[in-house]
């Protein structure tokens, strides 16, 4: 599949997972933001605030970069007939079940959402070291960090940058998906309410949802016709 266009369908994805993201991120937003030393201009805030997400989205590139590549290593040292479809199909199961997350019709991603946050909890003792976040290399720092918050959007992405077998199109396929939901989080951050709520609308989230089981359905019926 062509770089460029993985690189913006991943895009499309974060930006159609936005309500997802509301759900899952306003809290850490919110703990950010409370953790910035106060009296600060707005410009300087805002700064913080991208550095947070570049933090986010170089986390979700590293993890893109490492699944990507492992999944080259393995397939050139087992040549297992079908192996990069079987993954491929396990990408599109992920986007329907994602898909199906959000439009509340099928919550089963928030059972692995659950099951991966010991991990996150291991980091507190980290993340704590950062506070009070008083410069930008700090907010980057605590973005690193957030990346590897247990989400089921990001775990559905990865298993798309694990199907693509090459440690280049894993990465880009995880920077394409964090650029996409830049967007919300900056609203977010900078409490653009017009934009929060328009993300919040349930209409907006069908939307989404049902872009994504399109999407993941178009993936998995590609993987299917080349197992076959």
């Amino acid at each position: 599949m062509n770089g460029d266009y993985q690189f913006f369908a991943a895009m499309l994805v974060g930006l159609m997972g936005a309500g997802h993201c509301f759900g899952m991120c306003g809290g850490i937003v919110g703990a950010f933001g409370q953790a910035l030393p106060p009296h600060r201009p707005m410009a300087e805030r805002m700064g913080f605030l991208f550095a947070y997400n570049l933090g986010r989205i170089s986390s979700y590139t590293l993890a893109g970069v490492a699944v990507g590549g492992l999944a080259g290593a393995l397939g050139t040292l087992f040549a297992v007939d079908s192996y990069l479809a079987a993954l491929q199909l396990l990408a599109g199961i992920m986007l329907i079940l994602m898909g199906l997350y959000i439009g509340q019709w099928l919550p089963l991603l928030a059972h692995i959402e659950r099951a991966g946050k010991p991990i996150w909890q291991a980091m507190a003792p980290l993340r704590q070291r950062l506070l009070p976040i008083d410069s930008t290399a700090k907010a980057f720092a605590a973005g690193g960090f957030w990346g590897w918050l247990p989400c089921g959007l990001v775990y559905s992405t990865l298993t798309w940058a694990l199907a693509s077998a090459d440690p280049v199109a894993g990465g880009m396929i995880m920077a394409g998906f964090g650029l996409g939901t830049l967007p919300a989080l900056v609203a977010m951050g900078a409490a653009a309410d017009k934009i929060a709520q328009m993300i919040r609308k349930k209409q907006l989230k069908l939307l989404s949802a049902l872009v994504l089981i399109a999407y993941g359905g178009q993936m998995t019926y590609i993987a299917l016709n080349q197992i076959v």
